[in-house]
């Protein structure tokens, strides 16, 4: 029988929610995760083509993300059996007219090299069609299942709950008490996490709690088929960002990055932007597409500036907010989630971030 009572209840199962249940289980803390789908991680988590890249994103981001660096390189002992990182590498291509951006990606620590270079590095690419390139070596493929997985398995360890098919319906706060009803049931806890995603605004509003703002955006990938060697070629990015490519899995995976808003829904790929995204792609690479091997779609959700949003709501006693990560939550989720962990418990904060930063009414 399902204990409905915990010391925090965490709506939404995806890798912000099962990390942070991981890192409060640490403490000694009874934690529920409730999901509204009956597998965790299907929106977001699940369809993330996820990188460790210390360069990419804004400041705060950057900033997460190269705190998260020695979490994926040695996790903790007992953390996972897998491998949670693998190098992979960056290639930034410039075109004509391209100057600024390659400016601002080596202020940002990419290494400039040669056409040659590139080449060797990436055979097929059109070194005719660029004018320079640049290279980050500190890019990592990240295993984004081995990652969420270890954080389910360390929540079950720790006597955590998680309830699938738990749809939230309402809830309401009583006598420092959270009473939440879900499609599974009535669920009890003096704390209230949102991390429900794409979702968090339609969460918010059932808790009577005012949404912030956030939105979500489709992000569209197409899956081809990959030639000899490829599985050793780095991460393409040109400057202009119409499409990116990397190797997964014994096949290519070309994105036409795009980041249409849209609804909180099961997201699914745009065939304009996936044949835009193709048309991209040839322009650089000498290779063939024939045809799609598949495609699929995600979420990404921003808030208004970008940032996370991680921190008890200003005007809900025992509401904590932790969403908004706008496709970077894989590769930022150890840096962000000790930040949340210890913001949620205050306990002193690390310094890789300031709480102002993050502040849900900033």
């Amino acid at each position: 029988m399902t204990d409905t009572s915990a010391d925090v209840l965490i709506i939404g199962s995806g890798i912000a929610g099962a990390s942070l249940a991981w890192r409060l289980g640490l403490q000694g803390l009874r934690v529920t995760l409730l999901e509204m789908e009956d597998r965790v991680g299907y929106h977001a988590t699940g369809r993330s083509a996820a990188m460790y890249e210390p360069r990419f994103g804004p400041p705060v981001i950057r900033a997460l993300t190269v705190a998260s660096g020695p979490f994926f390189l040695n996790p903790p002992d007992g953390f996972s059996d897998a491998p949670l990182s693998a190098p992979r590498g960056t290639l930034m291509a410039g075109e004509v007219g391209d100057d600024a951006l390659m400016a601002d990606a080596l202020a940002m620590g990419f290494e400039p090299i040669s056409l040659a270079q590139a080449q060797r590095l990436l055979p097929p690419l059109r070194i005719q069609a660029l004018t320079c390139c640049l290279y980050d070596p500190e890019t990592r493929d990240l295993d984004v299942d081995a990652l969420h997985q270890a954080c389910l398995r360390a929540h079950k360890r720790a006597r955590g709950t998680l309830v699938l098919n738990a749809e939230l319906q309402s809830a309401a706060r009583r006598n420092g008490m959270w009473r939440v009803v879900t499609k599974a049931g009535e669920f009890t806890s003096p704390i209230l996490v949102n991390a429900a995603g794409a979702w968090a605004d339609v969460a918010a509003n059932r808790c009577g709690v005012k949404p912030l703002g956030f939105t979500p955006k489709r992000r569209s990938m197409a899956v081809i088929d990959a030639p000899e060697g490829a599985q050793s070629w780095p991460q393409l990015f040109p400057a202009r960002d119409d499409f990116y490519t990397k190797p997964a899995g014994g096949k290519l995976l070309v994105s036409p990055s795009d980041a249409d808003p849209t609804e909180p829904h099961d997201a699914f790929a745009d065939d304009m932007r996936l044949a835009e995204g193709i048309e991209a792609f040839q322009r650089l690479m000498d290779v063939d597409v024939h045809r799609l091997d598949s495609s699929w779609g995600g979420l990404r959700t921003f808030a208004r500036d970008g940032n996370p949003v991680v921190g008890f709501d200003s005007q809900t006693e025992g509401f904590f907010w932790l969403a908004g990560q706008g496709g970077y939550g894989i590769q930022t989720m150890p840096a962000l989630s000790q930040f949340a962990s210890a913001l949620l418990l205050k306990q002193a904060l690390p310094d890789f971030i300031s709480a102002e930063a993050l502040r849900p009414n900033r």
